[in-house]
């Protein structure tokens, strides 16, 4: 074989792996969320526009939101896309438009940290209840505690800037359980909680106005290389070497 087929060899393996490793993304809005007060902790405020999570230091109290997402759309969309069993995830991002809190209900915004956790828990109800109208018929800051385990996983740990307008996005943190519950296209579960004294976050939930300006999960595949397209580099990689020291010993 001389050098330039050598190289074409070479070139068609990179490029099959290339085609093999490619990435497609899925973005998914809430199926459910809410937020709950400690302040009113008996309230529901499942159809409220807004989410929040706040310190309980703060004069107003302590705010903490859920989001629930479904992800058999993903998987099936990967599944076409590189095959059943044949892609991992590689991130999974989640972006939130800031609100204002003007609402007498909720504290003032406020920079600090927050943590985002996945729940195993997926059995909470987002119920109906609104600011002005709130309700019991789903989860309250009182109820919270018994869908909370030591198997929650955290998603990571973020810094919210205190804006009022624009948006966030952030990038969760792949831990086991978290990423086998959305490789399995099932649905999943997640708590945003205060993680200082003085964080004061809201945001636009699922119910909010604005389509666009709704949470968006963004979760992004990548196919798995398979085995024969790796050993089919690996040869022309070797012929290449090969071929560069019968050249070498020839001369």
């Amino acid at each position: 074989m001389n050098p330039p087929r050598a190289f074409l060899c070479l070139a068609l393996s990179l490029t099959m792996l290339v085609r093999v490793a490619s990435a497609a993304s899925v973005t998914l809005n809430p199926i459910h969320d809410t937020f709950v007060s400690s302040a009113n902790p008996t309230s529901n405020y499942g159809a409220a526009g807004a989410l929040l999570i706040d310190s309980s230091k703060l004069s107003k109290g302590e705010f903490d939101s859920l989001l629930q997402f479904d992800l058999s759309s993903a998987k099936s969309s990967f599944d076409t896309a590189f095959g059943a069993g044949q892609w991992t995830i590689s991130s999974i991002t989640l972006q939130l438009f800031n609100a204002n809190p003007m609402n007498p209900l909720f504290n003032s915004a406020a920079a600090g940290l927050f943590t985002l956790n996945w729940m195993p828990n997926d059995s909470w109800v987002e119920g109906t209840g609104t600011p002005a109208t709130p309700t019991t018929d789903g989860i309250t800051y009182n109820t919270l505690p018994g869908f909370l385990s030591a198997s929650d996983e955290s998603l990571g740990v973020f810094s919210f800037n205190g804006a009022t307008t624009g948006s966030n996005t952030w990038s969760l943190n792949l831990t086991t359980n978290f990423l086998a519950d959305a490789t399995g296209g099932n649905v999943v579960s997640m708590v945003g909680l205060p993680d200082d004294s003085v964080v004061s976050y809201t945001t636009n939930a699922e119910n909010f106005t604005t389509s666009t300006s709704r949470p968006v999960l963004t979760v992004t595949a990548q196919a798995v290389p398979e085995p024969a397209a790796v050993g089919f580099l690996a040869i022309g990689a070797m012929t290449l070497l090969a071929l560069r020291s019968r050249r070498t010993v020839a001369a």
